[in-house]
């Protein structure tokens, strides 16, 4: 008995328990990235933004959160209820999920598995159906129109950033997301003789697949201006027009929770994750978790900026970006870089 406690129970009490601080960590964090997307928004326009609910408008999320809750849901009469309910919660709990391999610092990972990247990837791509299911159980054609150009959308991004994701590999010949940051303690900046430094991290040698994948994470997420499956103009609001209350804010959560995991593999793949930006005395002090919290939310911030000042695209602009311009540019990059790693023997 002993031993069956000691190899099986005790481990999975471990691990729920740091499945639930890093859950109600993200959720916190999500509650104040939300926040900074209104409050980087309202900035660019010169106006203020949420300021009225707690010091600065700090509590302004939690306050939505609960008119969200307390709302009355409503579901159309033609509706598929149990599918029509069950969509936002297989949205967001995919969202969650994905969050299992992500490393915030040396060892700090729920579930260190060789196969992280092919597992976010998985994940990732399951989103769709979420989507998808909430489109055609509301039993509207807006909703399934909207629902259906998610789908092509994300589909034809993913193709991207896997080929993107690929070139990563090429480089570090491992699919485990802590040994993709170890990688980036050498790089450019070493082999030229200067000491460990951002111009080691793959951002700078895979400059184009870094371009290529934050715009694909923007329009895998429906950040703008990749906003079409929710473009108020053409669809009303998307395939989420028959939703309220506790079931729209599911997706949003959802939809940030996939914002928040693609700027924490942007630092992960190009951005060194949580080495610092200089391999100095001072900044190796600071603990990595802060560099990855930094790093993340400049890619945010980046985010958010695009979202500000990028008119939306129309459908068959965004669909020609992905075939006919960023899966030549990958698939020509997966062919140079492996070239080039066979010439130079640079590779792993």
């Amino acid at each position: 008995m002993d031993a069956f406690v000691s190899t099986y129970v005790w481990p999975a009490a471990i691990m729920i328990a740091q499945s639930l601080l890093l859950l109600v960590a993200l959720l916190l964090f999500i509650a104040y990235i939300l926040l900074a997307d209104r409050k980087i928004w309202a900035a660019v326009q010169l106006r203020r933004g949420p300021n009225v609910v707690g010091p600065w408008g700090l509590f302004q999320s939690f306050a939505d959160l609960l008119k969200f809750v307390f709302k009355e849901p409503i579901i159309p009469a033609g509706a598929n209820k149990t599918i029509f309910l069950l969509a936002p919660l297989v949205s967001v709990t995919l969202a969650l999920a994905a969050w299992a391999v992500i490393p915030l610092n040396e060892n700090w990972v729920i579930a260190n598995i060789n196969v992280g990247i092919l597992y976010v990837f998985a994940i990732s791509s399951l989103e769709v159906y979420g989507i998808i299911m909430g489109g055609w159980a509301s039993n509207s054609k807006y909703p399934f129109l909207g629902a259906l150009r998610s789908a092509a959308q994300m589909v034809s991004y993913e193709v991207s950033i896997g080929f993107v994701i690929v070139t990563v590999l090429l480089c570090v010949g491992s699919l485990n997301l802590t040994d993709i940051v170890n990688s980036q303690k050498d790089g450019i900046g070493t082999m030229v003789g200067l000491p460990g430094s951002f111009l080691d991290w793959h951002w700078l040698a895979l400059f184009p697949m870094f371009v290529v994948f934050f715009i694909s994470a923007l329009a895998e997420t429906n950040r703008p201006p990749f906003d079409l499956p929710e473009a108020e103009s053409e669809l009303v609001a998307g395939f989420m027009v028959e939703y309220g209350s506790t079931p729209y804010m599911m997706f949003m959560l959802g939809e940030y929770a996939a914002i928040c995991l693609m700027c924490a593999l942007t630092t992960i793949l190009f951005l060194g994750g949580w080495l610092p930006p200089v391999d100095f005395w001072l900044f190796n002090w600071v603990p990595g978790i802060v560099w990855f919290v930094l790093k993340g939310g400049f890619v945010f911030f980046m985010f958010a900026m695009v979202k500000a000042f990028v008119p939306r695209y129309r459908y068959d602009q965004l669909m020609r970006l992905g075939w006919k311009v960023f899966l030549p540019l990958s698939l020509a990059m997966v062919v140079i870089v492996a070239f080039v790693l066979k010439l130079t023997g640079w590779s792993a």
